[in-house]
């Protein structure tokens, strides 16, 4: 198989892969009322004081419409909550509640286990070859945006 045909089946598998095997290793027993896209709106609100809608959807390439729907599924389901802001209550800010930070950790260590598996198969040579890569994957992605 020459260079170019491998790089590329890798590409298109991999993505498909990392989804679906995200999907099996975070949404366990604890996790099963929630997706793997509510995951990754968990990772995108953050830890802390919170932001606002706007914010979160910049953050995950969405419309605030799209975010609205799954927030309140969040929110209903107590893994995130709604805050006016004090100085303007025309303003919400989105912040994890106490079970949405177990589950942002719960997400994050899969991504530590995932990218330690990368980085302890290489030399230390060649981790700035990959880190390289992938800002040149990233920044291809991001010319489609």
């Amino acid at each position: 198989m020459d260079t170019y045909k491998a790089i590329n089946d890798i590409l298109v598998h991999l993505f498909n892969e990392i989804w679906e095997l995200e999907e099996k290793a975070i949404i366990t027993e604890e996790y099963k009322d929630i997706t793997n896209n509510d995951m990754h709106i968990i990772e995108a609100i953050g830890l802390g004081e919170g932001n606002n809608m706007s914010m979160i959807a910049k953050k995950l390439n969405i419309t605030v419409g799209s975010l609205t729907t799954s927030m309140n599924s969040l929110v209903k389901k107590k893994y995130a909550e709604r805050i006016r802001s004090e100085e303007d209550r025309r303003v919400v800010y989105i912040r994890l509640t106490e079970k949405g930070i177990k589950a942002y950790h719960h997400h994050e260590e899969f991504h530590k286990k995932m990218t330690d598996a990368v980085v302890e198969a290489l030399d230390q040579e060649e981790v700035p070859v990959l880190v390289k890569t992938l800002n040149s994957l990233a920044e291809f992605f991001r010319s489609y945006r």
